[in-house]
């Protein structure tokens, strides 16, 4: 039973890792504020569940999964273009809560509050993922991949461009580079690796409904990223591996299940303003020394 629970745990910790290194490339390399990166982990959820269900092949809904989030993140990135700061803040924020709208109304498709039952475990090359050792390992190879992917992409051109439009975008743009595209791609991959991450959440879970996509969850993620670090992805993958394990230990001291939500809320606020004074980039995030960069230890 023990060995089932750390394994749960991990596999937690997999997606999550996901979920934050997508947030970091959006919120941490770009500086764009996404209060709604929950609704992308929404769309690939339910997009992998309705086609598997429908009976395609997991392949083909872990890979729409990615497609329909970017799709959606690309059309979030359009109204967004002009917008800065707060305002694109709220407008992330209005989009999350559309998106769960929809989700709860549109019962013919998604069963609203009754959410979606009986999620099958993935299938990939004759080998079923219905054990929780076999899932973690699945889980890890996406988190591997993603980790690789993002590396590659944020340690090139691409990265840097996403720096430059962080730290003054007029400036950019006069050096020209091509500000809108970039934020366009910037949430269509952020999207992409949310929406593969929704799509293991869900088969793991096996049970999908709106009250798991809450504004709260876009919460727990941009704390991770912002524990961690900006800018970085190993602070990412640090930042879930913590507030995945911190809360646990409230399981084990028999406070009722009521009580138990409201105290991870609270660890949760009280690590953020402890982060805040003692170390305001994070655990690996970057630090400015007379305007150079350098990862911080």
């Amino acid at each position: 039973m023990i060995e089932a629970y750390l394994l749960h745990l991990l596999i937690l910790i997999c997606i999550y890792a996901i979920l934050s290194m997508s947030l970091t490339l959006l919120t941490g390399y770009t500086g764009m504020l996404n209060l709604g990166h929950a609704a992308f982990f929404a769309i690939g959820a339910y997009a992998s569940v309705l086609l598997v269900m429908a009976g395609f092949p997991f392949w083909l809904g872990f890979l729409a999964a990615g497609g329909v989030a970017a799709l959606f993140g690309v059309l979030l990135s359009i109204p967004s273009l002009r917008l800065r700061g707060d305002f694109l803040a709220i407008a992330t924020l209005a989009f999350g809560e559309i998106i769960r709208s929809i989700m709860l109304n549109w019962t013919e498709l998604t069963r609203g509050p009754l959410g979606i039952p009986g999620i099958p475990k993935p299938e990939l090359f004759g080998i079923v993922f219905d054990s929780m050792l076999t899932y973690f390992v699945l889980t890890i190879v996406v988190v591997l991949a993603t980790y690789v992917v993002l590396k590659y992409l944020l340690d090139g051109k691409f990265g840097i461009a996403l720096k430059a439009i962080r730290e003054n975008e007029l400036i950019a743009e006069s050096l020209g580079k091509d500000v809108k595209m970039l934020k366009m791609q910037a949430f269509a991959i952020s999207a992409l690796f949310a929406g593969f991450a929704g799509s293991l959440f869900a088969h793991y879970i096996t049970f999908i409904d709106p009250s798991s996509f809450t504004l709260s969850e876009t919460v727990l993620v941009l704390l991770m990223v912002v524990l961690g670090g900006l800018g970085s992805l190993v602070g990412s993958i640090a930042g879930a591996i913590i507030l995945i394990l911190l809360p646990e230990p409230l399981r084990f001291i028999g406070l009722p299940s009521s009580m138990v939500g409201q105290l991870r809320q609270i660890i949760y606020a009280g690590l953020l303003i402890v982060l805040i004074i003692k170390r305001p980039k994070g655990l690996f995030g970057e630090q400015w020394f007379g305007g150079i960069v350098s990862d911080s230890s």
